[in-house]
């Protein structure tokens, strides 16, 4: 039985966030190592922006499954999680 939050994209999702955790993780560990703030603030950028393409698939989707659904959804819901975009 599916879960009904669960989107066929949320493993691929998924995995997204755990390559952005560990790059986030690798970013920790330049600065304990003392390298210089501009390669560190690329890479925070480039975390940033993992976490973000994260966030707007799993919005998207989630928008484009309720359009689809046999269900009616709340329209403020949808409202509400677009804010997030």
């Amino acid at each position: 039985m599916t879960h009904p939050h669960r989107h066929a994209s949320h493993p691929r999702i998924v995995s997204r966030l755990k390559r952005a955790e560990g790059h986030l993780r690798s970013v920790s560990a330049m600065i304990e190592e003392g390298r210089p703030c501009l390669e560190v603030a690329q890479q925070l950028q480039a975390v940033e922006s993992a976490i973000r393409n994260a966030k707007q698939a799993l919005i998207h989707d989630h928008m484009d499954h309720c359009l689809d659904a046999e269900v009616d959804h709340d329209r403020a819901e949808l409202k509400a999680i677009s804010r997030y975009l």
